[in-house]
């Protein structure tokens, strides 16, 4: 008998399950022990893997745990494997695995596997491997050479890597160069051994190269059967706390820096804002403007909400600001939200504010509309555009003074006054379903309405001068003057616009002035004005006292009709109609024309019919 065949003979006589495998981890050889307790024959054995007679369980932690361990270290101490003998009955075995010098006597043995049959414990182990790792908390453990022989589910999602990449590896791998220089040069044995410990402050690097901040607790144990230390190691990401906890040291000291700065600014920027936006400053002498600035007077100083109403552009926020202006709240912030333009799904975030996470791209917490005018008034500008879905939401603010944040259970109190503002007929939203009934009694305590500006009367001209005078000062050009033909030009056309086209029209005529001629016919070519020039010298200021007298502004109105009624072929109506030229409705245009006595010619040649 060889010397391999008598080693192979003692191998098969050892009273132990044992195997030999080969370089490729499939068996060699079995010993007797072996075939009488699982029941395969050497043949059968002969070229298989263990993971072909292994549960799937066992399979998993073969291929993710065990042989990752083996090739890094040569060894496996005491793991637990589940197998199925022959007849299909599982056989719980502790494995111990060492690995063979190339030279041994037993040609190709690569490694050499003993089993023990502990069916409890290994039951015990598997079932305490199983919860180990699928426990939501970072979890690993280390041998006494600080080599990480288990981790748990959440560690290595944290991190990035697979279990099968980091059994067996030092800890030292996954430590941040400054938490891994105190040990290095083998003190990590000496922190293993040196027992509990907790709460140590670490840094982590993931598989992508990124810093995690953690604290971590941990124990020593001595393991009984193999004599080898390990030490169990949790850990908690506070990566997100640090950066919060820096974030608000920062923002600290910024407020902190900015405090005195905004103090210094605050009354200052307060004259500046309420000059740009004519805080209190509601210009003309109407008697349309005169009964809504009594209206405003009546209400300013009141608790109730308002209800703005008029046409795009004839200046309900102006009207707004005057009566926050004038209310016991002046000190406090005016908030608009312009309901238009908010998208229909943020509508509520906007309103009531949303805390980080409650939709997709609530990347954090924002403070609502609602919240920021507490203590002030909130502005709802084109009221009637809020979705029916959240007028209900609206509405019990209004009467209960409490709201939520989205994705927020906690309820806020609020104290605020609302004043809304439409050009639409809420009234008949109401009718056809589109607003509430109650939201609309709610908002409409006290109504008031902004008349147009065509029914101002010589406000137009007082205005027209106002801005001019102010544009000219923001332009940081010489005041121009109004001439007379463009005075008549301002008061006869119909502003379908109002404040905001008269401003826009102001403006663009500054801008394409010389020093000395406001240029309002190229500004406003629907008046057909001509050109100024040195013979036109009369102009208007703000003393209006220099005005033509009315017999001649009738004049120079019905010389414009007829000549844009020549212009368009003496059709009213119509896209090419003297109606769209002059800027009116063409009812309007018909009425005029029959007080002025204007009638189309018989021929095709113009004729003046006089009264």
């Amino acid at each position: 008998m060889e010397i391999s065949d008598r080693y192979a003979w003692l191998f098969r006589e050892l009273p132990v399950i044992a195997a030999l495998m080969d370089v490729d981890g499939c068996f060699i050889d079995v010993s007797d022990e072996w075939v009488r307790r699982l029941g395969y024959s050497r043949e059968e054995m002969r070229g298989r893997r263990p993971e072909s007679i292994a549960t799937p369980e066992s399979i998993r932690h073969i291929l993710e745990e065990h042989l990752p361990q083996f090739r890094r270290t040569g060894r496996l101490d005491h793991v637990s494997v589940e197998f199925l003998d022959k007849s299909g009955e599982k056989v719980m075995l502790l494995a111990t695995t060492t690995m063979i010098d190339t030279d041994a006597l037993i040609e190709d043995v690569h490694s050499l596997s003993v089993f023990t049959e502990l069916s409890d414990r290994a039951r015990l182990e598997q079932r305490y491997r199983d919860l180990y790792q699928s426990t939501p908390a970072m979890l690993h453990t280390v041998d006494d050479d600080g080599r990480i022989t288990a981790v748990s589910d959440h560690w290595l999602e944290k991190l990035g890597y697979t279990r099968e990449e980091v059994i067996g590896r030092s800890i030292l791998d996954f430590l941040s160069e400054e938490a891994r220089g105190p040990l290095l040069d083998g003190r990590v044995r000496d922190v293993i051994k040196a027992g509990t410990r907790k709460n140590l402050p670490r840094q982590m690097v993931t598989r992508k190269g990124e810093l995690i901040d953690v604290v971590m607790s941990s124990r020593t144990e001595l393991d009984q059967l193999t004599g080898h230390t390990k030490l169990f190691v949790a850990s908690k990401d506070v990566t997100e706390r640090n950066r919060t906890e820096l974030k608000l040291r920062e923002a600290y000291e910024e407020i902190e820096r900015l405090k005195d700065k905004l103090e210094r600014e605050r009354d200052y920027l307060r004259e500046e804002v309420e000059v740009a936006m004519n805080f209190g400053q509601i210009v003309g002498q109407s008697p349309a403007l005169l009964a809504m600035s009594a209206r405003i007077e009546a209400v300013a100083d009141t608790p109730a909400s308002v209800l703005i109403i008029g046409e795009t552009g004839s200046g309900k926020e102006l009207v707004a600001r005057a009566i926050h202006a004038r209310s016991g709240r002046s000190d406090k912030s005016l908030v608009k939200v312009n309901c238009a333009s908010i998208p229909a799904e943020l509508f509520e975030s906007e309103f009531f504010g949303h805390v980080r996470g409650a939709f997709t791209g609530a990347h954090q917490d924002r403070i609502g509309r609602f919240q920021l005018a507490d203590g002030g008034t909130l502005f709802l500008d084109e009221v009637g555009e809020i979705p029916l879905g959240l007028q209900s939401k609206l509405l019990r603010v209004l009467q209960e003074k409490e709201f939520e944040r989205v994705g927020e259970a906690q309820s806020r109190s609020v104290d605020v006054r609302v004043i809304a503002a439409t050009n639409k007929d809420l009234e008949k939203a109401v009718e056809v379903g589109e607003f509430r009934e109650d939201l609309y009694y709610r908002l409409g305590v006290f109504p008031v309405r902004v008349p147009p500006l065509r029914k101002r009367g010589d406000d137009v001209i007082m205005l027209a001068i106002h801005i001019l005078e102010q544009v000219c000062r923001d332009f940081g050009r010489e005041t121009l003057k109004l001439t007379r033909s463009q005075v008549d030009a301002l008061r006869v056309y119909s502003w379908p616009g109002n404040v905001r086209e008269l401003k826009n029209v102001i403006e663009r005529a500054v801008i394409l002035s010389d020093d000395q001629y406001l240029r309002l016919d190229l500004s406003l070519p629907e008046a057909h004005l001509n050109p100024p020039s040195v013979d036109e010298s009369a102009t208007v200021s703000g003393d209006t006292s220099t005005f033509i007298s009315d017999e001649a502004m009738r004049e120079r109105v019905r010389h414009n009709l007829i000549a844009a009624l020549k212009h368009a072929d003496w059709r009213v109506a119509g896209e090419h109609g003297a109606a769209r030229l002059l800027g009116l409705k063409p009812s309007t245009l018909t009425d005029r024309m029959h007080a002025m006595n204007i009638k189309r010619p018989a021929s095709g040649r113009h004729t003046r019919s006089h009264s």
